[in-house]
């Protein structure tokens, strides 16, 4: 199977030029009053849109798919082959050693779960404070250490460094970057302090990996978790890569076919390798996709890349700091190079009730909230939540523009419109935009859970 040659652009003719193609890209909304608007897609960090190239070669693989592993037919043998490439992909995508184990999962959240399953009874997961909920519930399940992130990272790192020096940790679990303020972590730094002490550590990627590239060998990362549905290639798979001998010796993280030698009636024999922990039929073109997106990241121009997701965050943060009342916040003042994600507030208004001005009034749509990560937002003073914009490799400087022209108005003018809570989210009090018909709207439904799962 063959593609057109990529449309990535290497090097964009124009700064504020999108970087790839992603589907959805010229998505026109409708907005309160009439008329539609082109969306402005700055919520790339809850998920980001596939990529065309992603969204071809799901057409293209779909007529071959089949059940894999167990069939003689010849679309079964063609998709165990894209199935099983795919984990060879991912392995050289995140500069994997060897013998590391490949296992395909639905996101982050449960690549976490399935390590944590996994990890010795032989000392505990040492964790921070500022954790993105999925990399820090599942290690509450086994003795565990809360460490409290300091007021800069140099700070942060001489307290895990004296906490592991007092011995008894197994594991190290941070995240390459953070979720909510874009700030990226020293992982090399953080793997060789765990390594000196005994541990090993674990790394979610799940922010990182679509704006950064991953050595896990280089940088003496044991393991390492990421989602498909924030590497542009939304299909509901993700995977966690690392050290095979605990992942052999863990319990199953899914009792079904396939992750089995042999089964009796009373007793079984589990595999080992990636097949212990794929129990049932897998998501064959997920899988598939991930590694697809995996190999247009890995073909980047790096130095266009970052100059590109540098200049649409610069341009984001500058202009939000000019505006009256509006505050942007990170963590740590010596972190250098974040992400394209960036946390600000309005002062006076809610969160949820900025978010819902800037979609329904201007079609910008960004994310509100506490974003699965309780414990920052209560560090951050920020208890009840606040705002997230995120850019990514289809966005472009007229997007920034458009949600600072919409901040600006809000903060001159006001609202335009009437909102009201319903089910614990803000909403216009009377909504004219139609939704299409194979979703339609059902009042009372606009709701949601207090952080959606990242």
């Amino acid at each position: 199977m063959t593609l057109a040659p990529s449309t990535v652009a290497q090097h964009p003719a124009r700064t504020d030029a999108p970087l790839a193609d992603v589907v959805g890209s010229g998505l026109l909304v409708p907005v309160l009053g009439g008329g539609e608007v082109r969306y402005i897609n700055l919520d790339y960090a809850a998920s980001t849109p596939a990529l065309a190239e992603v969204q071809d070669f799901v057409a293209m693989v779909l007529p071959y798919y089949a059940s894999v592993h167990r069939g003689a037919g010849y679309t079964s043998q063609v998709s165990t082959s894209l199935y099983e490439n795919a984990r060879t992909a991912i392995r050289r995508f995140v500069g994997g050693r060897g013998d590391d184990t490949v296992i395909f999962t639905r996101n982050t959240t449960d690549s976490l779960n399935l390590l944590a399953g996994c990890v010795p009874a032989t000392g505990d997961v040492l964790y921070l404070d500022i954790e993105h909920h999925a990399n820090l519930l599942p290690w509450q399940q086994l003795p565990h250490r809360s460490l409290t992130a300091g007021t800069t990272l140099a700070d942060t790192l001489d307290r895990v460094r004296a906490e592991l020096a007092t011995g008894g940790v197994t594991l190290l679990a941070v995240s390459g970057a953070s979720n909510v303020t874009g700030e990226v972590l020293p992982v090399r730094e953080l793997a060789r302090l765990a390594h000196a002490h005994g541990a090993r550590i674990v790394v979610d990627a799940a922010q990182l990996a679509p704006h950064r590239r991953i050595d896990i060998n280089r940088y003496g990362i044991d393991y390492v978790a990421f989602s498909g549905h924030k590497l542009y290639a939304p299909f509901g798979a993700g995977v966690l890569v690392g050290r095979s001998d605990w992942l052999d010796a863990g319990t199953p993280y899914l009792a079904g076919g396939g992750a089995v030698r042999q089964v009796r009636v009373d007793s079984v024999s589990w595999a080992t390798g990636p097949a212990r922990h794929e129990g049932g039929s897998p998501n064959v073109v997920g899988a598939g996709a991930l590694a697809h997106a995996a190999g247009v990241l890995a073909s980047l121009d790096h130095r266009a890349w970052q100059s590109h997701e540098h200049t649409l965050r610069s341009a984001l943060v500058t202009g939000l700091t000019e505006l009256p009342g509006v505050t942007v916040h990170r963590l740590f003042p010596d972190s250098a190079e974040p992400i394209g994600v960036v946390n600000f507030s309005v002062a006076g208004y809610d969160a949820g009730l900025v978010a819902a001005y800037l979609s329904a009034e201007h079609g910008v749509g960004l994310r509100d909230g506490r974003f699965c990560a309780h414990p920052l937002l209560t560090r951050l003073g920020l208890p009840s939540g606040s705002l997230r914009a995120s850019v990514g490799l289809g966005s472009r400087l007229a997007d920034v523009d458009r949600l600072l022209d919409a901040l600006r108005s809000l903060l001159t003018h006001g609202l335009t419109a009437d909102y009201v809570v319903d089910e614990e989210r803000w909403v216009p009090a009377v909504e004219t935009r139609t939704f299409p018909e194979w979703a339609p709207h059902t009042p009372g439904t606009a709701g949601a859970a207090p952080c959606a799962s990242d």
